[in-house]
């Protein structure tokens, strides 16, 4: 009987894992509190900064809102969000390998190590790292969306880590599929990640998937309206960003997965 590592992740899912602990250890270790503050202002996504590319007057009256700022310091607070007023488009992706704290990171590092193993392995590396930069994009959007004007910084990856969790519920709530042993931690049997993913109208309608996409909706929901992300740490969850995400990881599935063209029988690319 062949025996399995229990901690067997993907190499990109322990790439990604990686990277954004290397990043954050640099923050906390390395960096000074000044030179993690303009980090934060080149690589955080702000989204008054390109609102105000076109709406300038709004985004001044949003100035007294910016955490932390009072009457007095909402000037300086506007000089070191908005920076020169142009917009910085690599934000929309950047923002997603900064974190709050330790928690945070171990957070999403654990949802993405077991989310992201199937996805991972059903995708390749290639197409798995695209998942998460094309669906941490869209978080971006959808958060721009809803507070265009709000010239507080959001960092993170949970609307990438949403997107592999998002994907995954395309395939592993099939009979057979990686939710037994091998999903998330374990190796599994290769098969078990090419199970024919479902067509989006069966997701919203099986018994399996549906509940499990209504009760992340209204999780993320109910802790961001509250502004209280479990307890665990004083920042704002911003659930807007994390449906962005969740959305573009159901919907783009197909865009990304090799298993479908192969069902097609298209060659593997």
């Amino acid at each position: 009987m062949q025996r399995q590592k229990i901690f067997n992740l993907p190499g990109a899912v322990l790439a990604v894992i990686a990277a954004l602990g290397l990043i954050h250890g640099m923050r906390e270790y390395v960096l000074s509190d000044e030179q993690d503050a303009y980090l934060l202002q080149y690589l955080a996504f702000v989204p008054g900064r390109f609102t105000v590319w076109f709406d300038a007057a709004g985004v001044a009256d949003a100035l007294p809102g910016v955490a932390g700022a009072g009457a007095g310091e909402a000037e300086a607070a506007a000089r070191f969000y908005l920076g020169d007023g142009r917009p910085q488009w690599w934000t929309f992706l950047t923002y997603s390998v900064l974190h709050a704290d330790w928690v945070h990171f171990s957070v999403n590092s654990l949802w993405l190590a077991a989310f992201g193993t199937p996805v991972a392995r059903r995708f390749g590396a290639s197409r798995f790292l695209l998942l998460l930069a094309v669906t941490a994009i869209a978080g971006a959007l959808l958060h721009w969306a809803a507070h265009r004007f709000d010239l507080n910084p959001v960092i993170g990856a949970s609307a990438a880590v949403s997107g592999a969790m998002a994907a995954a519920v395309r395939f592993i709530f099939q009979p057979n599929a990686p939710l037994g042993d091998g999903f998330g931690f374990g190796a599994g049997e290769p098969a078990a990640y090419r199970q024919p993913a479902l067509p989006i109208r069966e997701v919203l309608a099986n018994r399996r998937t549906l509940p499990f996409i209504l009760l992340w909706f209204a999780a993320n929901f109910v802790f961001g309206i509250a502004s209280a992300p479990l307890g665990i740490t004083d920042a704002p969850i911003a659930w807007e960003a994390h449906a962005g995400g969740f959305l573009a990881g159901l919907l783009l599935f197909a865009l990304f997965d090799p298993a479908g063209r192969v069902d097609k029988g298209e060659p593997p690319r």
